[in-house]
């Protein structure tokens, strides 16, 4: 399974590791821990020696409760790592965390190859027409509500149906408009509750029919925390476990902090396959 983003192939027939750099000081874990250009770019050379394939960088928050924030804003903030990490780094996919179809533009333009969309093109229709302009890879989220009010008690009749249903209106109408460059994110965390989240890990393999690649962000997320009764930064063994979990259930990218770690999931699930 290959993809073709912004004229840079992806093989995704081996799991890939997406490592986290979060820009934004409002971020639920590690936010305001990298700011300075060179923070950035000795973090980014970092996650590279340590296995991660997919750099995916963000400056907004989408933590519940977060606000929604204007593109012209975003693109204030982030613009200069964008620049300076395609210029630095040559051989690494790169992943833009955006809805605003003007920083989509910019990182694209600058050699970016994936934009990773939690709205899925709900909060900036022009996203769509950038992506296809492009040919870039499409990260498209599954989430009940907008991070203000998504895990204001969060309902389903079936958390996995409702999710399949999302994928097929979605993959259908990105496929009608000539965007077939899909990754596919059931959304842990994202307007559901611990008891959803676990439900869709357990039944992972239900979205294979799709057959995209499988993006799965479960890093140290308050499914982990929240259950164990711990904090964000004591989660790095849950979420390598439920990692593990993940790959055998088809997942074939890992959205991850911790690279390290990952990469040892990755390797030992290769093993045993």
């Amino acid at each position: 399974m290959t993809l073709n983003c912004n004229d840079k192939i992806i093989d995704f027939n081996t799991q890939k590791i997406m490592g986290i750099l979060n820009l934004s000081r409002d971020s639920f874990y590690d936010g305001g821990k990298y700011s300075s250009l060179e923070e950035v770019i000795s973090r980014v050379s970092e996650m590279i020696n340590q296995g991660a394939e997919i750099i995916d960088i963000g400056a907004v928050s989408s933590r519940p409760g977060s606000k929604i924030i204007k593109g012209e804003d975003e693109l204030k903030l982030i613009k200069d790592y964008i620049v300076e990490l395609t210029s630095n780094f040559k051989n690494i996919f790169f992943s833009i965390d955006t809805y605003n179809s003007v920083v989509a533009d910019f990182a694209l333009k600058n050699g970016f190859n994936i934009i990773n969309d939690i709205s899925s093109g709900k909060y900036d229709v022009r996203l769509l027409d950038i992506i296809k302009e492009y040919q870039a890879g499409y990260v498209i989220m599954h989430m009940q509500g907008d991070p203000e009010n998504m895990q204001e008690k969060p309902t389903y009749k079936n958390v996995v149906s409702s999710i399949s249903g999302f994928f097929d209106s979605k993959i259908e109408e990105f496929h009608n408009q000539n965007i077939e460059n899909i990754i596919i994110d059931p959304g842990f965390g994202f307007g559901k509750s611990i008891e959803h989240n676990f439900q869709i890990l357990n039944n992972l393999k239900e979205f294979k029919k799709y057959k995209k690649p499988l993006l799965i962000g479960l890093s140290r997320k308050s499914m982990i925390y929240k259950f164990l009764n711990i904090s964000p930064d004591d989660a790095l063994n849950g979420t390598s476990i439920l990692n593990m979990i993940g790959l055998q259930n088809g997942a074939n990218i890992l959205r991850v902090h911790d690279i390290k770690e990952a990469k040892e999931c990755i390797s030992l699930f290769s093993k045993l396959n």
